[in-house]
């Protein structure tokens, strides 16, 4: 059997944590900031958990030796 790919947009985009969560970056954080209010650039910040419905796909596409 061949052996399974990591889907290299999701291993960009996503990595797991320590206890298994999927953690990504916030959107709206990329560019055209200034717009934006202090409060919410502020919460902005950091990385956050992916919903948990989400989780099996992920993991799934970052098979491998991604993590």
């Amino acid at each position: 059997m061949p052996k399974m790919k990591t889907h290299k947009g999701t291993k960009k985009r996503f990595r797991l944590s320590a206890k298994g969560k999927a953690m990504h970056r916030s959107a709206g954080t990329g560019h055209l900031a200034s717009r934006t209010s202090s409060k919410r650039k502020r919460q902005l910040r950091g990385t956050k958990s992916a919903d948990s419905s989400d989780l099996k796909v992920i993991v799934r596409a970052l098979a491998g030796n991604s993590y």
